[in-house]
């Protein structure tokens, strides 16, 4: 092997550490962080969608309460995805503002119109 390949193949292996290995390790630390510092009171958000407010967090696990009428479920933590409420609002069409729609062009007709029969 001469030096040009051994170099390529190590530029090769920093290219994709930089590119694949390196974001994916930040996203897990930065998901166990948010994970670690749950704590009573914290609004979530499941993988699953489920919404609700912490009110025990265990070693492993919290248990929400998930609406008013205080039905309580029990997640373990890696199931959090994110702290707060997620929306769903879809982001807004461009285009007119005012909500009326473009009107669509007129299609050519291909045929002509049987003429009317008068009745008598």
């Amino acid at each position: 092997m001469n030096y040009e390949s051994l170099i390529m193949i190590v530029v090769l292996i920093a290219l994709m550490y930089f590119l694949m290995i390196r974001p994916e390790n930040k996203r897990k630390k930065k998901a166990q962080e948010l994970r670690d510092s749950l704590k009573k009171g914290d609004i979530i958000t499941s993988i699953g969608g489920i919404v609700g407010k912490i009110v025990s967090v265990n070693k492993d696990t919290i248990i929400i309460e998930t609406s008013e009428d205080r039905v309580r479920m029990e997640l373990t933590k890696w199931a959090v995805s994110t702290t707060g409420v997620q929306s769903g609002e879809q982001p807004e069409k461009k285009g007119k503002k005012d909500g009326a729609e473009e009107a669509l062009p007129e299609e050519p007709v291909d045929e002509i119109p049987a003429p009317e029969s008068e009745e008598k």
